[in-house]
């Protein structure tokens, strides 16, 4: 991987977005002691779709019309929204905001496994392989010995990152429709909305919910418009200052963020194990990174 040098104004939107993601486990450990998973996961990609919807009216934008780049979307909308976000909300409702997004972060390591599967021209070097290793040691150490709900917690996490890691494989066709970024993000949250609606609807009957208190409603609020809506300009922001490979460094600063709020408005605390484990992760994505090797003048 290279990469160029990252701009101070990178830098500062990095932390930004860091302290968005990181705060998205946070407002989903306060809003999920209120409302069902289901209807935390529709009222945050719902109330997104329609920030990013004014967002691209207001900036000229248009959603494609070629039925293709609308299949390819929602593909991407399954694996990037629908299904992730059901699975991590769920979690959450038996594990703590922190260790979730440990978990959360081993998403490049499942990338990286996909992209060897799937891929020509993306296999595993030793280098990765060894990140790989290291990676889900973590897992490992994390899990600990099974113990019901809460492993299963643990494996639906997994399964989120898994399933962001193939979305990122499979975007690789996205390019060929030509869409600018916010008008990809808002298709893909448009479309995620649309099919999660039935489900939602079926499961939850949310007519016949009590209304949320004001901490869960403001939890809802800030999940969909900080932490996903204004986390999206972010990102391609990020993207365009400094490129797809810088912005990947986010993934290191989440989990810190996400545990010092949790801490903060949760008052949850890591126990050594979970130390550990968040350590063993971490090396593995600085090797599967790379750019520790790289030399500059």
């Amino acid at each position: 991987m290279t990469s160029a040098p990252i701009p101070l104004k990178a830098w500062l939107l990095l932390g930004l977005l860091s302290l968005l993601w990181g705060g998205s486990f946070l407002f989903i450990g306060l809003a999920v002691r209120e409302v069902p998973p289901l209807t935390v996961v529709w009222s945050r990609i719902g109330l997104g779709a329609g920030a990013l919807g004014l967002a691209l009216w207001l900036s000229g934008g248009r959603l494609p019309r070629a039925p293709a780049a609308w299949r390819d979307m929602a593909v991407v909308a399954v694996l990037l929204c629908a299904l992730p976000f059901c699975l991590i909300v769920w979690a959450q409702t038996h594990i703590t905001a922190g260790l979730a997004s440990i978990l959360n972060a081993t998403t490049p390591l499942w990338g990286a496994v996909g992209a060897h599967l799937l891929t020509r021209d993306d296999k595993l070097t030793p280098m990765r392989a060894a990140a790989l290793g290291a990676g889900f040691m973590g897992v490992v150490v994390l899990m600990g010995w099974p113990q019901g709900a809460t492993s299963l917690a643990i494996l639906a996490c997994l399964g989120a990152a898994l399933s962001y890691g193939m979305a990122g494989v499979f975007a690789r066709r996205l390019p060929r429709h030509g869409m600018k970024p916010l008008v990809a993000a808002t298709m893909q949250l448009g479309l995620a909305t649309v099919i999660l609606l039935p489900l939602m609807i079926v499961v939850d009957h949310p007519w016949r919910l009590p209304l949320p208190s004001p901490t869960a409603a403001a939890a809802l609020l800030g999940l969909a418009l900080l932490s996903t809506a204004l986390a999206y300009l972010v990102y391609f922001r990020i993207v365009a200052l400094a490129g797809m490979a810088n912005a990947l460094l986010v993934t290191f600063l989440v989990p810190p963020s996400a545990i010092l709020l949790a801490w903060l408005g949760l008052g949850e605390a890591l126990g050594l194990r979970q130390l550990l484990g968040m350590l063993l992760i971490g090396g593995g994505l600085v090797l599967l990174d790379g750019r520790w090797r790289l030399r500059r003048p």
